[in-house]
């Protein structure tokens, strides 16, 4: 077994087993994050160069985007090798002093584990391509004949969630059509069979190499795909990546099956073998809550991120609600809701949150498209972000939305990467907008990312104000208020606080969380959380004080519209 040294993790009350239940964590994705060797993409040398800003930021955890192997059709989300480092990021070495050094600094380290699909460069699917159908390497993926006249037709109507058909035809030794396969995504990226023993006991090899070295858990992608509906019926309803962004329709057949949850409960075995409490975080985009709630029951996955709650409205009701039947639907299998603003799939929040009220997020915005109003979106993401943290559970926080950072919008389409953008036709921009390297050093090439101007994607202007000397330890900052929140949320244990909602105006939210224990003391107690989303100001409950806010309250002490506040009671 590989050696590994345990992180001294800030716990709070010793407790260590259950540290992922309040436990904030950091999404990295390493192309964007930092780049040691100046080629333009962000690498591990270049990640563990960075990990004071974390501890100093107050986070608990970090989480890496796929660094493995890979000819980047989805930027590196198709592995082609899932026991290695691609050479854009480093070596295999780098990763273990990744963990090594992060684990030393207190921080847990979780990597992406992509087992829907493989890259087509994969040494098993080209020992598929070569071999004949109905053959064992063929069984590790969906290969199917095709419909009509010679088979000319794929198997069904599926589409890939990037646009266009999900299935892709083979060539035959001969040259001569063949069949078709699977790729929900891109046609880089070909399904799994995970009624496949071969597969089953791949994937709980990979966990087992991982978990030697010393990571403290696995981010699933594509939690809520694996296993597909026998028959692989038609579908005829939009494509999404979600089991239903319609809860009225039915579960799509390659979306949220039963069989999924056989996978994960083999899985947290094998992790409940190893000691540090090593956790399963499923991306899986289910709806509603209750479906949702059973990939976090005790004997699957620890955490799965609440995309409910990330698409719901601005508005009091549609956050009161989604809330509310987070928290019931995972309370009822005794597990954390997994609270989540921004990831490297979804416009930043500090764009998403300045398009009109109840509009539908679209997937990307372009310079042609009409341009968000930046200062309206920053501050309703600076008081989704005090809300959010402030909500019993996990968080996790998108590399550079501590700095306040938009979505890149005016993006040329000629440099875009992303699938979605090609395969939709250019209709649709794609998650490069949301994937621009972070700015640093406002003066600095590329802002601080490496040490030259090389960018994989162009950084805009507007960098050098984002930038995290230009905030660093200037009050009212968007980073120096996250690391207040950050603070205060471990000091006032919001995250393993009971939420009590308070009577407030029907356009605001106000809860009690916390420990329960108010002292008036400088640290612990209830923490009182009013998020003003009405058209004028609101005063704060009566005998309260201001202990932290999104923006500055009125000259009156009263909480502005798109502005959150938490207060705690007046000591007597």
């Amino acid at each position: 077994m590989h050696s590994v040294n345990t992180p001294t993790t800030r716990t709070r009350d010793g407790a260590d087993t259950d540290w992922w239940r309040e436990a904030v964590i950091y999404q990295i994705y390493p192309r964007s994050f930092a780049d040691s060797d100046g080629d333009g993409i962000g690498d591990l040398p270049g990640i563990i160069a960075r990990l004071d800003h974390l501890v100093a930021l107050g986070v608990d955890a970090l989480w890496l985007s796929p660094f493995y192997p890979s000819p980047q059709a989805d930027a590196g989300y198709d592995v082609a090798d899932y026991r290695d480092v691609d050479p854009i990021f480093g070596r295999l070495a780098d990763a273990d002093r990744l963990i090594t050094e992060a684990h030393d600094r207190g921080l847990r380290v979780v990597v992406d584990l992509v087992p829907n699909h493989t890259s087509s460069a994969h040494a098993w699917f080209v020992e598929a391509l070569a071999a004949a159908p109905g053959s064992p390497a063929r069984d590790r993926y969906v290969f199917r004949d095709g419909r009509g006249p010679g088979g000319d037709e794929p198997p069904n109507s599926w589409r890939s969630v990037f646009g266009g058909p999900a299935w892709t035809r083979t060539d035959n030794p001969d040259g001569t059509p063949g069949q078709w396969y699977l790729h929900l995504f891109d046609a880089g990226q070909p399904d799994l069979n995970w009624d496949s023993k071969q597969v089953r006991d791949e994937f709980v090899e990979i966990l087992r190499f991982w978990l030697d070295r010393g990571v403290d858990g696995f981010r699933v992608d594509v939690a809520h795909g694996l296993v597909k509906q026998a028959d692989l019926a038609d579908w005829h309803y939009p494509e999404e990546t979600t089991s239903g962004g319609h809860v009225e329709q039915p579960r799509p057949p390659m979306w949220d099956q039963d069989g999924v949850h056989e996978i994960y409960r083999q899985w947290r075995t094998v992790l409940d073998a190893y000691p540090g409490a090593r956790i399963l975080v499923a991306e899986a985009w289910v709806q509603p809550a209750e479906r949702l709630a059973a990939y976090v029951r005790p004997d699957e996955m620890h955490q799965a991120f609440n995309f409910e709650y990330l698409e719901a409205a601005w508005s009091a009701e549609a956050q009161r609600t989604v809330i509310g039947r987070s928290l019931a639907a995972a309370d009822a299998v005794g597990a954390p809701t997994t609270w989540v603003l921004s990831n490297h799939d979804v416009l930043r929040h500090a764009t998403r949150l300045a398009l009109p009220v109840g509009a539908p997020r679209p997937r990307g915005i372009g310079t042609d498209d009409p341009q968000p109003d930046t200062a309206l979106g920053l501050r309703r993401a600076r008081a989704a972000t005090l809300l959010m943290l402030a909500l019993p559970g996990s968080a996790y926080l998108y590399q550079g939305e501590e700095l306040g950072l938009p979505e890149h919008t005016t993006l040329p389409d000629e440099v875009r990467q992303d699938p979605t953008w090609l395969r939709s036709g250019h209709t649709e921009r794609g998650r490069d907008g949301c994937r621009v390297p972070i700015p640093w050093e406002a003066d600095s090439p590329s802002y601080g990312f490496g040490p030259t101007d090389a960018s994989w994607l162009p950084q805009p202007p507007i960098w050098a104000e984002y930038a995290l000397d230009r905030q660093r330890d200037v009050p009212g900052s968007t980073y120096e208020m996250y690391r207040t929140a950050l603070r205060l949320r471990h000091e006032h244990g919001l995250g393993r606080g009971g939420l009590r909602w308070m009577e407030s105006p029907d356009d605001v939210l106000a809860f009690r969380i916390g420990s329960g224990t108010d002292t008036g003391a400088e640290t612990g107690g209830e923490v009182i959380v009013v998020t003003n989303l009405s058209a004028g100001p609101v005063a704060l409950p009566p005998g309260t004080e201001l202990v932290h806010a999104s923006g500055p309250l009125t000259a009156t002490g009263q909480v502005p519209t798109d502005v959150t506040a938490w207060a705690r009671r007046r000591a007597r």
